[in-house]
């Protein structure tokens, strides 16, 4: 069995903008495994889980702005992390009115 390969952030490069029924959120606590304490743009926090498609290939620390997707069901209090912004495009999210300036 090999390694388990962690590659670089260069898909980070082409930005993502949060699609139909997703949230932007600053993340406040890592809670261990694959769980995100999430503070969403709507004032509510959202324990987040990060997707098996993002796991291993992009890191999340604290502070990082993400897109989260609430589920169905208890869509208060949990959702699924679907990406991660770096600073020059939190920035340029800001710039285009998606992000109070103050988040």
């Amino acid at each position: 069995m090999g390694k388990r390969k962690v590659l670089n952030e260069s898909e980070l490069k082409e930005m993502q903008l949060p699609g139909e029924g997703e949230l932007l959120g600053r993340v406040v606590k890592l809670l261990g495994s694959d769980h995100i304490l999430v503070r969403c743009t709507d004032d509510k926090t959202r324990m987040g889980r990060i997707r098996g498609k993002l796991k291993r290939k992009i890191w999340i620390r604290d502070n990082d702005v993400v897109t989260i997707a609430p589920w169905d069901f208890k869509s208060d209090d949990r959702g699924d992390i679907t990406w991660r912004y770096t600073l020059a495009q939190v920035d340029m999210l800001k710039q285009k009115g998606l992000l109070p300036q103050d988040f």
